[in-house]
Formats: C-alpha cells, sequence, structure tokens
C-alpha cells in the first residue's frame, strides 16, 4: 500500500516490492479495497512488471495478505513512489494511519533475486 520504502537495488535487476500483512477478519474488506486501488495505479506505470495479492489459506504463518509487485529496476520504483503518494492524497488516503486504525501489522521491503538461483 505504501511504496516510501527504496534502496538501491545492487544486482541492477528487477525489484520486487513485498508487502506482508496481519490483517484482523474485521479489516479484511477496507484492506482488500484499498491494495486494489493501489495494484490499479501501479499497473498503469512504466517499469510494472507484475504483481500478485496473495491470501493465506493454510499454515501457521502469520501474516495473512502478501502483495508482491514486480518491476524492472530500482529506477522505476523511484518515479513511482511520488505518483502514488499524490494519488493517495488527492483521494486523502493515509496508509499509515489505516493500517494503524484497523489494527493492521505490516512488514514492508524491497527484494531482489539472489543471484545465482
Amino acid at each position: 500500500m505504501d511504496i516510501s520504502f527504496t534502496n538501491q537495488n545492487v544486482n541492477g535487476g528487477s525489484v520486487f516490492r513485498v508487502d506482508k500483512f496481519v490483517v484482523p477478519a474485521d479489516a479484511r474488506d477496507e484492506i482488500l479495497t484499498k491494495v486494489k486501488t493501489t495494484h490499479e495505479l501501479l499497473r498503469l506505470q512504466q517499469g510494472f512488471v507484475q504483481d500478485f495479492l496473495l491470501e493465506q489459506f493454510s499454515g501457521p504463518g502469520e501474516f495473512n495478505l502478501v502483495t508482491i509487485v514486480e518491476w524492472e529496476s530500482q529506477a522505476a520504483v523511484d518515479k513511482v513512489v511520488p505518483i502514488v503518494k499524490a494519488a493517495h492524497e488527492r483521494i486523502a488516503f493515509n496508509p499509515q494511519e489505516t493500517i494503524a486504525r484497523l489494527g493492521v501489522r505490516a512488514d514492508i521491503a524491497n527484494y531482489e533475486r539472489v543471484p545465482g538461483l
């Protein structure tokens, strides 16, 4: 939901934004709506490759919603950050406030492929 985390991709290849959430049952619908809205915008951006919205259906893991977005490069991620921030401001959506209000826990980071696999 929030794309403010950026770092340099050491390998210079694709960057994978992985957002993992612990979402209470009563917050699920609102979070899914916000995620879907954000991902609709992301899909229109230059450098977007693919995305996934995953929901846990079994297993002991604590994160029940996970989003993954693949970007062509760190440069693509850097360009989209202000675009998403401006779009969220236009609709008065504050991801951090929403997460706190709904009691959602989030683990958000950018990843790159491990070379040689």
